[in-house]
């Protein structure tokens, strides 16, 4: 699962971190009851938002002997509560206090006696108060069909612990039930669950009656249920169902946006050495999802959707792939509490790396690595929180960058340690030792010792239970008396010192000779006998460590490091350095050779490097531009990937001259929205006039970067004439977008005439800013809503202005 909210929170600068000493212990949950059998049979109130619910639970005592149950069961109206016996229902005493539910039994049942509970209940998920966005568990979507160009749907969301929003349930991740759910719902809708669809019965009234049987166990919070108007497009791999169910309008591009699925069952399965363990694998597209996307077993829930033009600017995304790779991690086998949740979510940050790895090389597979290990040394928050966490305050604050983004890169890590035969054998006993079940690190551990025969205690110890990374200071110094080259690494972190076996590769007299050593002192000094000066000391050579490095090579080591190591990270390197020190020739020479670099992230690198720290390209190194400008050009002209493209005609514009503005003017008629975006872009800088013409003829056919520019233009040139369309874009936008267009929505509604434009605009940001303050949007919205009374001011609009301070008051105010 994916949490929506980050770019949100980042962007308020609110990311924060409190101590663990401060936090309190999460326990693993204790087991009294356990869940055996769940069978379900639902109806929906779509004018109310209600589902009407009957449940009958098999359970059955742990271990001791119990006479009493407790269910998690939010928000509900329960009716009944009974005991089903040679197929009566006999009434029990329960209490219920709007969350948990606990039943009286009719007496005392001892280990491996089942039981069967009926309840029945009325689930209310638009009345629960103080939620956050993505805890309703149960989501009636344009319920009454008043929004237009929406379609109505319902779908579910369980995880951490919302499932019990639509059905009571025992609802922690180390409870496996396996089930039965009946949907009666609109005989015009397609419904969607886990397991197979058993049966279905038409009613009179235009009802049916679905019903999904899932025969495998699996955790309550993977249980699902989606409804509405969608289209199938069904395949198969090695005969079980692999089907993808998508809006009428998106339908002709299912293969487009799922189609690698059956390639990629088959790579994870041959890797794991277990074999996809489901009957069917779906995945659906729903609306205002409040997650990028959700694993439940045997259909994964998605968020968005993409037109095969819009897919033509997206590479390397394998967001598909990392929801695929829970059905092994994360639901074959299922954490045993939420402190352990790095065995769900670090397998499937790792499953994208691996997969991009096999699907379009290692350099992909390492441009992803390197973005996920700045996402997670982005939040210095991160440094104190260990990846197997028993201290937080709610359970939503272990999905986090250490959970993620460090997780998977450690698995990497430790692949690299092992190699690969040992690390997937271990991979393959962890799975079958507890398939269906649940587990704890210490049982990946076990795995990993088991294949490789080493111990792994102070792998574990070091990454798994402690905190932070090593931060590392690299020093060289070459004695041509003595030819021996003294490495110096320091540990400068605070807190542990990380022992690291590293690989070190040296380049000298036209040989690499390899070297392996492990760092495990605050200081360590290595020395080198080397028959002549090396060209390069290429530390961590295959580039693994979860680590900050300050590494003092020179320019001409950077240079020889860019030509001759043959990884991402080894050119990476040097381009970050080159971009740092421009003024020098080797560093100069470093990024025109990268401006065509064989992979394209690195290329986007480059043209970044051009303009780093800096407003424009104009103020770059003049010999640098002479060499550069005419590669941005040939790059704007010819790249075959559509994000270089537009990055080159975004670096161009700042240049203003008449040959760039034909590049501008052709970019417009690109089936790419973000090379037409850098190209309307371009001649705004030129001809904002002219920018106002092209962008009406985009007004109907335009995505992402493109919206956004069109409405820069507008709202930069375009006056209260533009500001409908200004508006509509915003109000019809998701949660991102309307972040990134939220500065020009605020400028435009500054400078516009018409008050009542600009109340609009100003209630539309107060309730952004109510609606996601939980979120982090408050202080955000806020600093905007102040720049716009600021203006309004300076127009003697005193009543806009007193909208303004009204509207941050109930900013403020909201709860």
């Amino acid at each position: 699962m994916k949490y929506f909210f980050v770019t949100l929170i980042v962007a308020c600068g609110l990311s924060g971190s409190l101590n663990a000493q401060s936090l309190p212990y999460r326990e693993t949950p204790v087991k009294i009851n356990d869940l055996v059998h769940t069978r379900l049979d639902v109806q929906f109130d779509y004018k109310k938002c209600y589902l009407y619910g009957k449940e009958w639970i098999t359970l059955h005592p742990h271990f001791y002997p119990t006479d009493s149950l407790r269910l998690d069961a939010k928000g509900m109206d329960i009716h009944t509560v009974a005991i089903v016996e040679k197929g009566q229902t006999i009434p029990l005493k329960f209490n219920y206090d709007s969350l948990s539910l606990r039943i009286n039994l009719d007496r005392a049942y001892r280990r491996a006696e089942n039981y069967v509970i009926y309840l029945d209940y009325t689930a209310k998920p638009n009345q629960r108060k103080g939620l956050r966005k993505n805890e309703k568990g149960l989501y009636f979507i344009n319920p009454d069909g008043s929004e237009k160009d929406k379609p109505t749907e319902i779908w579910t969301e369980g995880e951490p612990e919302s499932s019990s929003g639509w059905f009571p349930t025992i609802d922690k991740p180390d409870q496996k039930t396996t089930s039965e759910l009946s949907m009666t719902v609109p005989a015009k809708y397609v419904t969607l669950s886990n397991g197979r669809l058993a049966s279905q019965k038409n009613h009179q009234g235009g009802t049916r009656t679905d019903t999904w049987k899932m025969d495998l166990p699996n955790a309550p919070y993977l249980f699902m249920m989606a409804v509405g108007d969608f289209k199938i497009y069904k395949t198969s791999w090695h005969g079980k169902e692999v089907s993808y169910y998508l809006e009428p309008k998106y339908a002709p591009y299912a293969v487009d946006m799922f189609g690698d699925v059956p390639e990629a069952i088959g790579f994870f399965s041959k890797v794991t050495g277990v074999d996809y363990p489901w009957n069917k694998y779906s995945t659906v597209v729903v609306r205002d999802y409040v997650s990028g996307a959700m694993e439940n077993t045997t259909a994964n829930v998605f968020g968005s959707q993409s037109t095969r033009r819009e897919l033509l600017d997206q590479y390397y995304n394998p967001g598909v792939e990392h929801e695929l790779f829970h059905q092994w991690f994360g639901d074959y086998v299922t954490c045993e509490s939420w402190s352990n949740l790095t065995l769900n979510e670090s397998f499937d940050n790792f499953g994208e790396i691996i997969w991009l790895e096999h699907k379009y090389g290692k350099d992909a597979a390492d441009e992803h690595l390197e973005n996920g290990l700045q996402g997670y040394l982005g939040n210095p928050a991160n440094y104190k929180i260990p990846l197997v966490n028993f201290y937080y305050k709610n359970i939503g604050d272990v999905f986090n960058g250490v959970t993620y983004d460090k997780g998977g890169r450690i698995l990497n890590m430790l692949r690299n340690y092992l190699g690969n035969d040992a690390f997937y054998k271990g991979l393959h006993i962890y799975l079958a030792t507890n398939a269906f079940g649940n587990a704890d690190v210490t049982r990946l551990r076990l795995a990993m010792e088991e294949a490789s025969g080493l111990d792994l205690n102070w792998f574990f110890n070091q990454w798994y239970f402690g905190a932070g990374h090593p931060i590392l200071d690299i020093s060289y110094k070459w004695n041509d008396n003595t030819k021996t080259e003294t490495m110096v690494l320091s540990q400068t972190q605070e807190g542990q010192v990380f022992e690291l076996p590293v690989a070190i590769d040296i380049y000298a007299g036209n040989k690499i000779e390899r070297h392996q050593v492990v760092i495990s002192t605050r200081l360590d000094t290595l020395k080198f006998n080397i028959a002549s000066k090396p060209d390069l000391i290429n530390f961590d050579a295959d580039k693994v460590l979860v680590a900050q490095k300050t590494d003092h090579k020179t320019a001409a080591e950077f240079a020889f490091q860019y030509e001759h190591a043959p990884l991402y990270l080894d050119r990476y390197e040097a381009i970050d350095f080159a971009s740092k020190n421009e003024d020098e020739k080797a560093a100069q020479a470093i990024i025109v050779a990268a401006l065509h670099d064989r992979f394209s992230g690195l290329r986007n690198k480059a043209i970044q490097a051009l303009n780093i720290n800096k407003e424009d390209i104009r103020n770059i190194n003049q010999d640098l531009e002479k060499a550069a400008i005419p590669q941005l050009t040939d790059l704007a002209q010819n790249d075959k990937n559509n994000l270089v493209r537009a990055a080159a005609l975004v670096s161009l514009a700042p240049l203003k001259t008449q040959a760039n503005l034909k590049l501008f003017e052709k970019a417009l008629a690109s089936p790419s929205y973000e090379v037409e975006a850098a190209g309307l872009h371009g001649i705004n800088e030129m001809d904002p006039n002219l920018a106002m013409q092209e962008a009406l003829k985009f007004e109907n056919d335009n995505e992402g970067d493109l919206t956004q520019q069109i409405v820069r233009v507008y709202a930069t040139t375009g006056g209260d004439a533009k500001w409908p369309y200004v508006y509509s874009r915003y109000v019809s936008g998701t949660l991102q977008e309307q972040i990134h267009l939220t500065e020009k929505f605020s400028e435009m509604i500054g400078r516009l005439k018409n008050p009542g434009y600009v109340q609009q605009g100003i209630e539309e940001l107060k309730q952004m800013g109510i609606k996601y303050k939980d979120s982090g949007a408050a202080p955000y919205i806020s600093r905007y809503l102040v720049k716009i009374k600021e203006a309004r001011v300076q127009q003697n609009d005193t009543q806009s202005a007193s909208e303004v301070d009204a509207a941050v008051k109930a900013i403020d105010e909201a709860k």
